[in-house]
């Protein structure tokens, strides 16, 4: 396992460079958010984590005890090996409570959390998967300064507050 890395994986240069040909801006793997997303977009807010579906469990139920022995089922694209099985359910669910607690953390500081899964970046539902990923970047970015903006009054209202202003001022 110590050739496994975690950055720079070919899922997330796929990730990568569409978000950058689309022209949002990114950091990579800042350490300062809880964490350590893959891709970190400040200015929306939004921690992106791109992940291996054997690795972070895709599709597979929280593992159970039956006997006193670990019970996972396999998803279409999580097949958990038949060989030192026991060691791969407790390692794959340790990440994913892992991924959970992070998840809740980053929620918590109020940042936006987007899960893209190794099997989401087929070519088949590529286009597809960014789209949705555009999407919701741009409803993170509205919620965020939808809130810090003044609230929108019509203008008429403020036509006649302006004139009502204008006849107190002339009575005195």
């Amino acid at each position: 396992m110590a050739a496994i890395h975690s950055k720079g994986t070919k899922p997330e240069i796929i990730v990568r460079r569409w978000l950058w040909s689309h022209g949002y801006r990114y950091r990579l793997n800042v350490k300062s958010v809880p964490g350590k997303p893959d891709i970190v977009m400040r200015r929306f807010r939004t921690a992106i984590f791109v992940n291996g579906c054997f690795w972070h469990g895709h599709g597979v139920a929280k593992p159970q005890i039956d006997n006193g022995e670990l019970i996972i089922d396999n998803s279409e694209c999580c097949k958990i090996p038949k060989t030192n099985r026991e060691f791969w359910i407790k390692k794959i669910s340790r990440n994913m409570e892992r991924d959970q607690e992070n998840y809740r953390t980053l929620q918590e500081n109020g940042w936006h959390c987007i899960v893209i899964w190794e099997c989401q970046l087929k070519p088949k539902f590529l286009e597809h998967t960014m789209q949705q990923v555009e999407l919701q970047l741009n409803h993170n970015f509205l919620s965020l300064y939808q809130r810090k903006s003044v609230p929108y009054t019509e203008p008429e209202e403020e036509y006649l507050k302006a004139a009502e202003r204008e006849e107190e001022l002339t009575k005195s």
